[in-house]
């Protein structure tokens, strides 16, 4: 089961839960605070690409993923198990469960040798993150915006307990880029959630003809990697 919690930027405290397996009401839209977040103090290791345009929004917001996603979602390349993360991983993001579709351009990627460059109060120093990676998508022609950050530990454990320190800061816990979120938005929201020995957070902004599809939006594309990294190191067999 993958628990993502709705984490209030610039508060404190876990906001909501959804479970994908039994999901209970959408949680509400906590606001972002009018002060923009942090940008990581070290230089990326790749440099960003140009944004192609997204496709147009849905005319109707879906519903909240009941099921996990599949192994590998569209838009990944299975890594060798065991090996360092890197952004490459991770192209355009398409997804589809049924009635329900997502598009999502890949702006930009970049990986970290270390977790330095994200590491805004050491709290992943303290629990030995290895290495991170971060991914910023563009969506509805520019109108929605993510930055993805994505985190390697030692153990799920590490992961899990890591998960559960951020959830009582404050978001300059983690660093990620600003430039690539809105600077205004009518929807802006984190989302945090372990997932084996990975941790995956999701920043989602988007301004008012966006937002409607904001909220189901960042539920599946967290919950989509976050499947993604629960099965990144299994051994398949043919």
């Amino acid at each position: 089961m993958i628990g993502v919690a709705v984490l209030l930027l610039g508060g404190g405290g876990v906001g909501a839960y959804l479970y994908i397996n039994n999901p209970p009401e959408p949680p509400p839209t906590l606001a972002l605070p009018s002060t923009a977040p942090p940008t990581p103090t070290t230089t990326p290791t790749t440099s960003p690409t140009t944004s192609p345009t997204p496709s147009d929004p849905p005319t109707s917001e879906p519903a909240v993923p009941s099921t996990p996603p599949s192994e590998t979602p569209s838009g990944t390349h299975r890594a060798a198990p065991g090996s360092p993360i890197t952004h490459n991983e991770f192209d355009d993001w398409r997804f589809s469960m049924g009635t329900v579709k997502f598009n999502a351009n890949k702006v930009a990627g970049w990986t970290y040798d270390s977790c330095d460059p994200v590491d805004g109060r050491g709290v992943l120093a303290k629990n030995k993150c290895q290495r991170a990676i971060q991914l910023a998508y563009s969506a509805y022609g520019g109108h929605l915006k993510a930055v993805q950050i994505a985190m390697s530990f030692p153990t799920d454990q590490a992961a899990k307990t890591t998960a559960d320190r951020l959830a009582n800061l404050k978001s300059d816990a983690v660093r990620w880029r600003v430039d690539k979120t809105h600077t205004t938005y009518a929807y802006g929201k984190i989302m945090s959630a372990a997932s084996k020995k990975y941790l995956v957070i999701t920043i989602v902004t988007a301004d008012k003809s966006a937002r409607a599809a904001a909220t189901n939006f960042h539920a599946y594309l967290q919950a989509d990697h976050a499947g993604y990294f629960m099965s990144r190191d299994m051994t398949i067999t043919s």
